[in-house]
């Protein structure tokens, strides 16, 4: 076990981050390191452990203030970690400054500063440190400041020294990116396993029908029932519960449209169960499930985002962007929400494609196997059936993304 002394800035912060964020599979909750931290060393000469990279693993260059957290992430906190325990109906986003023993010490003070001007757009911001380099006075100044203090032992353990206030601020493009990520909706450790929007659309129709849900699915739509359950969560159709799946507004909306259309749920169901196999455009092979499949995808938030850039990108003359032109052109103006929304988030992709200040590594976008497959397969897949692009999506180790075209389909054309 490492000494006291020899705790480095990525071993604070990936304790830290161990304590805030103690399970990487938990509902609402999602962290991202900063990009310094997934390169061989922090500082030259100072090797970060590949074991430590893992640990702080995914990274990306998310602003906030005037500078680059350490950490940045969304979790509903322990009551010991935070002076209030609730912040309204959301969890709070969260900023932490890591400090670790170098050859000129440990310049606590330093990060309660920095913490302190990530609060601009942050509900709480922590300093992290070794717990024998935080002096009372360093305490002083973080309680005065709202920062609050957590000491790292030796062992690994984290002590909250001081506790922050959770304040409302506003908040910016990168904020939302991270806060979008541990939404439901958010693409990290989540997929759109399923690459056509009818089977996500009947998951409402199946959860209304009286028979077993599992069992309608099934044998009427699709066998992968899992993948369509968490992809109509994803589209914001259902909500998943301990004890129960519920419809969402949008999830009863499609429920009406059957009806609409139909004698009953049942008979909606049978139109379904023909469409299995057709490999015919959703939007063309049925036009008004295919306008219903536009509305659903366009409440999505990448899906707005990605139909205003694509015009934007048409209306300078990119008329047929690529896949790595469009991620080129993206992550200009949203950096963050483009590394979330395209990039995978493992260690070996996020250093390849981002370097310590997370500047975009532009020849490894050429390589399928960095990007994210539930983005580039199967959420393009359903904006080719919407309607919204020309091509459908394939998948990253068939992809070329020098070739792969990210075209509107009905692009507008610019009146002059």
């Amino acid at each position: 076990m490492a000494s006291a002394a020899s705790l480095s800035e990525p071993q604070v912060l990936a304790h830290a981050k161990r304590r805030l964020f103690p399970a990487a599979d938990e509902p609402n909750a999602y962290a991202v390191c900063d990009t310094q931290f997934a390169m061989d060393e922090w500082l030259p000469g100072r090797p970060i452990s590949p074991t430590v990279r893992e640990q702080l693993a995914p990274f990306n260059h998310v602003r906030l203030g005037s500078g680059y957290p350490d950490l940045v992430g969304v979790r509903t906190l322990e009551s010991d970690l935070l002076a209030v325990e609730r912040f309204g109906d959301q969890p709070p986003l969260i900023a932490v400054e890591a400090k670790g023993y170098t050859d000129a010490g440990v310049d606590v003070e330093r990060g309660v500063v920095q913490a302190y001007d990530r609060l601009h757009e942050a509900n709480a911001a922590y300093v992290a440190a070794p717990v024998a380099a935080i002096s009372e006075s360093t305490r002083t100044i973080a309680r005065e400041l709202n920062v609050g203090v957590l000491g790292v032992t030796h062992s690994g353990t984290v002590e909250p020294l001081e506790v922050p206030r959770v304040v409302g601020n506003r908040t910016s493009d990168e904020a939302t990116a991270i806060r979008f990520q541990a939404t439901a909706q958010g693409v990290a450790d989540k997929s759109f396993g399923l690459n056509h929007p009818k089977n996500y659309l009947a998951v409402p129709l199946a959860l209304s029908h009286p028979d077993e849900t599992e069992t309608v699915l099934a044998e009427r739509v699709v066998r992968a029932t899992d993948d369509a359950r968490r992809g109509a969560a994803f589209l914001g159709l259902i909500e998943e519960h301990p004890d129960r799946i519920g419809l969402t507004p949008l999830g009863e909306e499609v429920v009406r449209f059957a009806l609409s259309q139909y004698e009953s749920i049942d008979d909606a169901l049978a139109v379904f169960e023909d469409w299995q196999g057709s490999p015919k455009r959703f939007c063309d092979l049925a036009p008004n499930w295919g306008l219903l499949t536009r509305r659903v995808v366009w409440t999505y938030p990448a899906t707005q985002l990605l139909v205003e850039e694509l015009q934007t990108m048409h209306d300078d003359g990119i008329r047929d962007p690529s896949l790595v032109d469009l991620v080129e052109w993206l992550h200009v103006h949203h950096p963050t929400f483009t590394v979330e929304l395209f990039l995978r988030g493992t260690d070996d992709v996020r250093s390849r494609v981002l370097d310590e200040t997370g500047t975009l590594e532009v020849d490894e976008l050429a390589d399928g196997n960095v990007f994210h497959a539930p983005t580039v397969f199967q959420l393009k897949a359903m904006l080719f059936h919407a309607g919204i692009l020309a091509d459908r999506g394939a998948e990253p180790h068939r992809l070329d993304p020098t070739t792969d075209s990210w075209r509107l389909r009905e692009p507008l054309e610019v009146v002059p």
